[in-house]
């Protein structure tokens, strides 16, 4: 069995896997983390780990894991299921690779689309070859709200909710109308313009807004809200050692 841990600004996932399945998930405090990964590689058994922490310092789970497991630590020179053909590969998010080498995975062959709608919403291509050609980066959902209450006098605080309306009738009504209709014409938008240079294109959306999203798609997309943690076990699979 593997275990997969993705170190978030907030919460970390912890998710154990058997083959491609995920058997055990949970979403912890990064104060809680240490002693739950504790408790996962006493209840199952564990044969390799991998590790992805952008903003917390994890070594001493890092020396915990190399002790109790074959470990991998997430980095962007590790063996991929995809080339990267990314201007700069070096500066490429690890969590856009793990998501493209998961596309690469599942979806062999195929002009992909990978849209991670969290914090950022990001979008990956990889072509029908495995190549990596790159993407886009916009504001996620609660960035823009934010953005709007920070950066004005007068806007209050809100957080998204469903709307079935364009017309705001009042201020929090306007904002709401501005940011998820907005989002929802951005995404629909780069989803036709890649369709017209890409034929086949198969559409993956994940993250953490993926779920309040996909319903207000008009086009047709695969939604995977555990994508980036499979896209680790993927990535731990091809660089994990057999001592």
């Amino acid at each position: 069995m593997n275990l997969v841990i993705d170190v978030g600004n907030t919460f970390s996932k912890i998710a154990v896997f058997q083959n491609d399945s995920i058997v055990d998930l949970e979403k912890v405090t990064f104060e809680e983390l240490f002693f739950t990964v504790q408790k996962k590689i006493e209840k199952f058994p564990i044969k390799a780990s991998i590790l992805f922490s952008v903003n917390h310092d994890a070594e001493e789970l890092s020396a915990f894991l190399k002790e109790k497991t074959c470990f991998v630590k997430m980095a962007n020179d590790l063996k991929l299921p995809f080339s990267n053909n990314y201007g700069t590969p070096n500066t490429l998010g690890q969590d856009r690779i793990a998501l493209a080498a998961q596309a690469a995975h599942s979806f062999p062959f195929q002009n992909l689309l990978i849209i991670d709608a969290g914090t950022c919403i990001t979008y990956d291509f990889l072509d029908d070859q495995k190549k990596y050609l790159g993407g886009g980066i916009s504001p996620g959902l609660r960035m823009r709200f934010e953005a709007l209450h920070n950066f004005t006098a007068k806007l209050p605080v809100i957080i998204a909710e469903e709307i079935d309306f364009i017309i705001g009738s009042n201020t929090s009504e306007s904002m709401l109308s501005g940011v998820v209709n907005g989002i929802v014409y951005e995404i629909d938008g780069f989803i036709t313009e890649y369709s017209k240079n890409y034929k086949d294109l198969t559409v993956i959306l994940t993250g953490g807004d993926a779920q309040f999203l996909s319903k207000r798609l008009k086009n047709g997309i695969f939604a995977n809200s555990n994508f980036l943690l499979e896209g680790l076990n993927t990535i731990l699979e091809l660089n994990k050692t057999n001592d």
